[in-house]
């Protein structure tokens, strides 16, 4: 499978907008996009003409996949499969990768960024419902406990993370125990409790043509 090996800051700057794929440099005064917001390259500062109707959707669609930290082929196939499920193509799509292992790890605090969560979880440093797992696309359903494996709750990429989660911001769909650095995913969440700053429903209409 192809894999993206050159700076991640260029995807933000490609987007115009953050993707928090290098966690915290991404809530610093090193952010590449609050210093050049607009694309990389020679052509990037060029006044361009108008963007087409598939280039709006093209974007949207690079957008989500490289938040979430996916190649084109997977994402292609949870499109496939939110397809032929009962209801919303694009409703169904975002729900299906929030339920990612990577994803829940990086909602509940223990990872800076997916990337890296999915680094851990490669390493074995969580349990899902005290047994240890090591795929990050693992779907979770309702219930599911998200443990920290006891020989990784003093690494500091852990608690670095930790500080920076306030009880607030923890999503309705998760509860966080930060004492005994575990968590449980609910329940599958709801698309309007999604912060995601996208529109999915330009992702139907391009795999749709």
């Amino acid at each position: 499978m192809a894999r993206y090996i050159d700076a991640s800051c260029k995807l933000c700057r490609r987007e115009k907008q953050k993707l928090f794929l290098k966690g915290t440099k991404c809530f610093s005064e090193k952010c590449p996009l609050d210093r050049r917001n607009y694309p990389p390259g020679q052509h990037g500062q060029s006044r361009r003409q108008k963007v087409s109707e598939y280039g709006i959707q093209l974007r949207e669609k690079q957008k989500i996949r490289r938040m979430y930290g996916m190649a084109e082929m997977q994402f292609r196939n949870y499109f496939e499969k939110a397809l032929h499920q009962t209801g919303k193509t694009g409703e169904l799509l975002i729900k299906m990768l929030e339920r990612r292992f990577d994803n829940v790890v990086y909602r509940l605090g223990f990872a800076p960024s997916r990337k890296t969560a999915r680094q851990m979880i490669l390493h074995g440093h969580f349990l899902i419902n005290g047994k240890q797992c090591n795929i990050p696309s693992l779907l979770l359903s309702g219930g599911d406990v998200i443990q920290v494996e006891e020989k990784s709750k003093k690494l500091d990429v852990i608690h670095n993370s930790m500080k920076r989660m306030k009880d607030s911001a923890m999503l309705p769909w998760l509860s966080l125990d930060k004492a005994n650095l575990n968590g449980t995913f609910l329940q599958i969440p709801e698309r309007a409790d999604i912060p995601l700053p996208a529109n999915e429903q330009l992702v139907v209409e391009l795999y749709s043509k």
